[in-house]
């Protein structure tokens, strides 16, 4: 068995090592590192298929995320013994891991690629999903695969003194009013460009404000995403470290070979923007979702058939209809952000700070305990809320010390929300992340179960979609408690944030299309009360976003958020 290669090192301001592995275990893997803090150990591999599949259109990338029942020295608790589908912590790890990875990758690589956390060791104090992007990273930079990276990452709590604890554990975390995960990757000017963050209150954040702890507010968070700058690096260090250690001991690492996938060339998008360009100007200011995507159907036909002809009478680029309709899109990206940038415009005719129109309702369904039913633009969403004894808890079968669960949230999202076809049955990837945070978004205004003995099992139900179905899932459940007559200490409300970034101009725009989502540089979600901020989360697809620029989103989405917080309370302002 070869020695393994390992470096080490302190996690400033704490008695933590982080410690990353290569050479021991997983030897066929083009990447295999073991990362480790405290008694927690994940081994996570990095594989790449040598070819690109016929057909695909997009990149397959899939991270998986193996919890062992062992790890945490437990025997699974299903019939049959053995681990099953994976559980709602494993699920939200992936989405976790998956989320900064995704952008570092090269544009026009296809070749499927599969990262997998296997938990080797739970130690019921330190947590292991942040432990997982680092060493996604750390195996992606040794493999070969093609890798923009390192990437470091970071959990954060907010201690009711205020201070900032990295690595926490389960109790310092539970013991905090808010906990930040943040994911970055270093500039080569030496700072930190921010390109995930996850964050949420903790269940007993608001008993803690009415003792006195500080609370999350703009100004806060803006100093989180600041100070979680220095650990990032320490990550990336180290990730460096290995890397040289691995070249050291084995020789230079085999880059992977492939060729890059275009999507059209740059003749055929020069031929789509002069004959489409007047064509789909107007398309962009179709303010319905239905009518502007019909027409935009109606254009790409015009073109595909004006440049690629048919069977009998072949055009310019006969036989290359897919490469065509791929440059009508992206000409329809770059018309909309030229719009927004240069006339301030959007696809509905809004400005960039500019709400939707906005109805809230309670009282939905008669029969329910609870429900509210919230719209913002063709966004819909009602939630209902089902109370029970305490015997109704959840019990949890997973890695972590809490074994039961006294909220549920629960998230809905069948294809006839965007008026079309699909599988309906189990829940999706997607939508168990918008339930967990929605759930982290209204649980910290929620009393505990000592004094409010109800088991709670709230359910969000998209209506329609086009737009931030999430938030708008915080917000209906938000009037459904306060319909139910649950003694909540205020309504919590959320808004979804967009950024086009542009000739060295940062536009940031609040309360996003769901086509300004897939055409802009960043979806940035924010929820929170009247004077504290609840959830938080944010992706880009650019290198990251300057703290200059992140500070004032933030304030922008307060502005939409205290707007939304009065429709809500002329709708019903306090629990019945």
């Amino acid at each position: 068995m070869a020695d393994p290669i390992i470096v080490s090192g302190p996690v400033s301001g704490t008695e933590k090592t982080l410690t990353f592995e290569t050479g021991k275990f997983a030897p066929q893997s083009m990447g295999a590192v073991v990362a480790s803090i405290g008694g927690t150990k994940v081994l996570t591999t990095a594989n790449a298929a040598k070819s690109v599949r016929d057909g695909v259109d997009f990149f397959p990338l899939t991270v998986d995320v193996e919890e062992r029942a062992y790890a945490a020295g437990k025997i699974p608790g299903s019939f049959f013994r053995r681990e099953g589908r994976p559980t709602e912590d494993a699920i939200l790890t992936c989405r976790l891991t998956d989320r900064p990875l995704r952008p570092s990758f090269p544009d026009g690589f296809r070749n499927e690629t599969q990262v997998v956390t296997t938990v080797l060791g739970a130690d019921q104090v330190n947590p292991h999903d942040v432990l997982s992007i680092n060493a996604a990273s750390a195996a992606l930079m040794i493999s070969g695969i093609p890798f923009e990276g390192p990437i470091g990452a970071i959990r954060m709590a907010y201690s009711q003194s205020g201070e900032w604890i990295p690595h926490p554990t389960y109790e310092e975390a539970e013991n905090g009013t808010f906990e930040l995960v943040v994911a970055g990757r270093e500039l080569d000017n030496g700072d930190v460009a921010v390109m995930m963050v996850e964050a949420g209150g903790s269940e007993n954040a608001f008993y803690y404000y009415d003792d006195g702890a500080k609370k999350v507010t703009e100004e806060v968070l803006a100093d989180g995403l600041d100070a979680c700058k220095v650990w990032i690096k320490e990550s990336i260090g180290l990730q460096r470290q290995l890397v040289a250690s691995v070249i050291a001991t084995n020789g230079p690492i085999t880059p992977m070979k492939w060729t890059p996938v275009l999507d059209y060339t740059p003749e055929i998008f020069a031929a789509v923007e002069k004959a489409g360009s007047d064509k789909l100007a107007p398309v962009i200011t179709i303010a319905n979702k239905s009518e502007r995507n019909e027409a935009t159907d109606a254009v790409t036909a015009e073109i595909v058939a004006e440049l690629c002809g048919t069977k009998d009478e072949p055009g310019e680029f006969a036989g290359q209809n897919g490469m065509v309709k791929e440059a009508v899109r992206s000409l329809n990206k770059k018309l909309m952000r030229a719009r927004v940038v240069n006339e301030g415009a959007r696809m509905d005719g809004r400005g960039v700070a500019d709400l939707r129109p906005i109805s809230a309702e309670v009282g939905a369904l008669p029969t329910a305990h609870g429900s509210g039913l919230f719209q913002r633009g063709e966004t819909q969403v009602m939630t209902v809320l089902t109370m029970a004894m305490p015997r109704m808890n959840q019990m949890i079968d997973s890695l972590s010390p809490n074994d039961t669960k006294r909220y549920l949230h629960h998230y809905n999202m069948p294809p006839w929300a965007n008026g079309e076809t699909g599988r309906v049955g189990s829940p999706k990837r997607r939508e168990i992340g918008h339930g967990a945070l929605a759930a982290r978004a209204v649980l910290p205004v929620i009393p505990n179960q000592e004094d409010f003995a109800y088991t709670l099992r709230l359910v969000s139900e998209v209506m329609s979609s086009n737009g931030s179905t999430s938030m708008a899932s915080v917000c209906a459940s938000s009037l459904a408690l306060m319909d139910a007559g649950v003694p909540t200490k205020g309504h919590v409300s959320g808004i979804a944030m967009g950024l086009i970034y542009e000739d060295g101009k940062y536009i940031t725009l609040t309360d996003i299309l769901g086509s300004e989502d897939a055409l802009g540089d960043m979806d940035f979600k924010v929820a929170g009360t009247e004077d504290a901020i609840t959830a938080l989360q944010l992706d880009t697809k650019i290198d990251g976003i300057p703290a200059d620029v992140l500070s004032a989103a933030l304030a922008q989405a307060r502005v939409a958020r205290l707007e939304i917080l009065a429709v809500m309370n002329a709708c019903i302002p306090q629990s019945r």
